[in-house]
Formats: C-alpha cells, structure tokens, sequence
C-alpha cells in the first residue's frame, strides 16, 4: 500500500526527486560498485525513464542490472548519459529452456538475443527464474544445467559470461536431488556464475554467509535485499510483500554478507526489493545509504 494513497504514481515520482537531488553524495566513497537491479522500479521505469534512472543516479548507485533485455537496450543511453554502466541483463528464460509456449514468449534466436547484449557492452548474460509451470523432478533439473552449460559455452565464445540467479524453490526436496544440489554438482564451473539473492536463500532457511563460503568462486552477482524478522521457512515466492525490506531493516547480516561476498568472488553487487511500502526510489536511496555505511 503507498505511504501517500491520495497521490498519483507521477506526482509520488516528482515528489520524490527533489528529495534525492539534493542528497549528498556522502557515501559515494564505498569501494563496492553498488547497482540497481531495475525490477525495483518497474512500475515507472519505462513511463518515466528519464527521472527514473536521473532519481537512481542521484541517490549515487554507479551500476545497473536488468530486468529484460530489450527494455534494457533501449534505456542505455539513459543510462550512460548520467554516469551508470549496465553490467548485467536479465534474459528471456526460454532462450535457456526452450519452452517458449510456456512463458507466453516469441521466440528469439540464441544467436540474437547474444549479439544483442555483446552490442550494447552488456558482460553478464543472466538467466532469471524458472516458472512454477517450468519446474519438474530432478532429470528435469539435470536437463536443464546441461542446457544451461550448452547457452553458457556460447556466451563464453561472444565473450560474455553466463549467470543463474536463484529463487527459495531451489532449496526444496530430498537432499541431493533439490535443484541447488543439482546445480552445485553440473554446472561447469568454467562456465556458469551463480547470481545468489541472498533474500531467497534465507528464506529457504540457509544463512548467506555460509552459502558464500559454500559456492566460493562461483558466485559473480548477488541481489541484495532484506528479510522481515520471523518469516518461516519456504520453498517458493509467494512470500507476503512486507517480508521484503530495504537493507539494513530486516534481519540479515549485511556486514557479515558484505565482508564474506568478495572472498567468494563476487563482483558486483545488485540492490533489488521486489516489493516496496512506498516510492521504490525512497527505498534504493535507504538501502544504499546503509550499505555504504559499512
């Protein structure tokens, strides 16, 4: 529900802007690249692209990541033009898998959807979610990591490096036979990055930083976002919008995540909260005051 219910999302947006130009650039000075991962803002992002990304830019993020890859493409210039790089695309789920049907997709070539993001000097190729209607039993799984290191050797060849990026189902089932084992033993560890969402992964009930240490070299990307204190366990997303919380507010570890995340190789850093209370730009500018902080 919006903190301001009598307002439109336009002039929530204009309110806001003042509020961020003005903000300092006080924690600037942190040495991590910190991103948006742009699904945050998807309900004015391409309404109103340009104070959007201006606002992101602003609050001092320095990185963006995708949440589709042609919405990206045609934000660039955007992007580029108030100081941000686009580091990483969300792709299109049935490139990997094929089910195009599934998704309600049109189908795009492999070969074209990579040019396109080897074009736009885009380096990680991200494969985003599987849909509940997508997942099957563990052959199905094992199916799929050798789809994924088929797509992944053809990024390797443009130059681009492929990433995963998990969600709490991964986690459920026997041992040995959950998606995240599968995925753990299958994937070519020359080939394949995971993007962990640290989010997820305590949802399903396993502490990040020990999941870090657990996928240490594999691990190029991470969402960061906070959990609400006391959320059960789960194994799927259909968690309560107000178990999502800006960083800082919830209940992960952040200092403990951040100080564990570069010894586990990870390169870049994503602030994404799918759901927010408020203006989502009120949010990015909260989360990323904190963790510039630490």
């Amino acid at each position: 529900m919006s903190i301001l219910p009598n307002l439109t999302r336009r002039q929530m947006l204009a309110s806001s802007l003042p509020l961020l130009a003005a903000a300092p650039h006080a924690f600037a000075k942190t040495q991590r690249p910190i991103g948006v991962q742009l699904y945050t803002v998807r309900g004015t992002l391409m309404k109103e692209s340009e104070k959007v990304i201006k606002a992101i830019a602003q609050i001092g993020y320095k990185e963006i990541e995708g949440a589709g890859r042609k919405d990206l493409i045609t934000l660039l210039p955007l992007i580029k033009q108030n100081g941000m790089k686009a580091v990483s695309c969300h792709v299109e789920t049935p490139l990997i898998t094929q089910d195009w049907e599934l998704y309600g997709m049109k189908k795009v070539e492999l070969s074209e959807a990579i040019e396109s993001v080897k074009t736009a000097g885009i380096q990680y190729f991200t494969m985003p979610y599987v849909q509940p209607k997508a997942r099957g039993n563990a052959d199905a799984f094992r199916k799929m990591a050798d789809q994924m290191n088929q797509v992944a050797s053809e990024c390797h060849k443009a130059g681009l490096q492929f990433c995963y990026h998990n969600h709490a189902f991964e986690f459920g089932g026997k041992p040995g036979e959950r998606p995240i084992d599968i995925f753990k033993e299958r994937l070519d560890k020359k080939l394949v990055q995971l993007e962990m969402d640290l989010f997820w992964v305590s949802v399903a009930g396993h502490d990040p930083v020990e999941m870090l240490k657990e996928w240490k070299g594999r691990v190029a990307l991470v969402h960061l976002k906070d959990k609400a204190k006391d959320l059960p366990v789960m194994f799927a997303e259909n968690v309560d919008r107000s178990a999502f919380k800006e960083v800082g507010s919830g209940s992960l570890d952040f200092a403990a995540i951040l100080k564990a995340a570069p010894g586990a190789g990870v390169k870049h850093y994503f602030v994404e909260q799918d759901q927010t209370p408020g203006d989502p730009l009120e949010s990015l500018k909260k989360s990323f005051d904190y963790i510039s902080k630490l």
